[in-house]
């Protein structure tokens, strides 16, 4: 076996037991307070029917889990040490689905998914599949990284790809204060250099739309007002014009369950998203119309779930196997975590969803 593979192969094993891990945690629920009561049974006081997967129309794939970034929100533990990168013969399977298949949206996800040595090989094959609406999950700073990344925002109008950037703040202490320092200032650079090619403008069809991350243990505030503010303040800031903000709840797994741990407010949070749980939410939460390919190929109803090692309830568990039939109508796999996409006005990749 060579080095890389049983780095590799060692990697894989550390993943799977902080996936189980975590997965106690959550699972415990036995807090000071009282016991947490399980999502499984909260959903079926009001939910008479299972979480099931309708049809599919978002295929989301992650090429890769290294970044130029370590978020303290990242729920992908993403960063530069991350070795996990899909390989050509795992892009080439994911073709061929997204050739066949029914979705209409295909959403490309990381780490910084630019960071694939392949990423522009798949990004070009995979447009002339005729997709409706191709995203890539950008964090901006990668634009500014390194050279052989300035030409993206011309790349990414080059195929009409939809690009959805992270920004946690309109302010310079609050994002850096998440994601690094100097994130912001190079956000805001690249912002401005994908608005001088179209993108985000007024009546362009070139999407730039923005997502929003809490920077502590509470949840988003309301997805309008805060597009708002946004738009005002990067407008009068800094001219810089997006189409959309999604507002998305921090879900309790990875370095953000790590962090409430270590700040003591994990039982907290873990009631608040339990008191705010909407059952309005559930009918239209990701994992409904959503299929997560892992950089491995491997199929989850959703990322978090990805993270946790949960695959999905299927017999097509692989991309190379991938059965779309099989697929629709699952049971969707669930655990505490899922408190998170059900809270307030619900959490998706796609923003609200109450």
């Amino acid at each position: 076996m060579t080095k890389l593979k049983t780095q590799s192969l060692h990697k894989k094993e550390s993943d799977l037991a902080q996936a189980n891990k975590q997965l106690e945690i959550l699972s415990n629920g036995i807090f000071k307070s009282g016991e947490l009561p399980t999502f499984a049974k909260k959903i079926k006081e009001t939910n008479p029917a299972p979480l099931r997967a309708r049809k599919l129309e978002i295929l989301q794939i992650n090429v890769g889990y290294m970044c130029n970034q370590v978020c303290t929100h990242c729920h992908v533990d993403a960063g530069p040490d991350r070795k996990e990168i899909m390989t050509v013969e795992t892009m080439q399977q994911c073709l061929a689905v997204i050739k066949n298949t029914g979705a209409h949206t295909l959403d490309l996800t990381g780490g910084a998914p630019e960071m694939n040595p392949n990423f522009k090989w798949f990004v070009e094959e995979a447009s002339k599949a005729g997709i409706k609406d191709f995203i890539v999950r950008s964090n901006l700073t990668i634009i500014r990284a390194n050279k052989k990344y300035h030409d993206l925002p011309e790349f990414f109008k080059k195929y009409n790809v939809h690009v959805v950037s992270s920004m946690p703040h309109w302010t310079k202490g609050k994002t850096d204060k998440q994601r690094g320092d100097g994130v912001f200032n190079q956000s805001i650079q690249a912002l401005q250099e994908l608005n001088a090619v179209g993108y985000g403008m007024p009546n362009s069809n070139l999407k730039l739309d923005l997502v929003y991350n809490p920077s502590g243990a509470f949840l988003p505030g309301d997805q309008a007002a805060l597009e708002r503010d946004f738009k005002k303040a990067l407008a009068q800031d800094f001219n810089i014009q997006f189409h959309h903000l999604f507002a998305i709840t921090n879900l309790p797994i990875s370095r953000f369950l790590d962090y409430l741990i270590a700040s003591e407010n994990y039982e907290e949070y873990m009631y608040s998203l339990v008191e705010a749980y909407n059952p309005s939410a559930v009918a239209n939460v990701m994992c409904t119309n959503t299929i997560s390919v892992s950089w491995d190929g491997y199929l989850y109803d959703c990322d978090f779930n990805q993270m946790l090692e949960l695959p999905v309830n299927s017999t097509s568990k692989h991309i190379s196997d991938f059965n779309e039939e099989l697929l629709e109508g699952r049971n969707i796999v669930i655990s505490q975590h899922c408190y998170g996409c059900t809270a307030g006005a619900g959490s998706s990749c796609q923003g609200t969803v109450a």
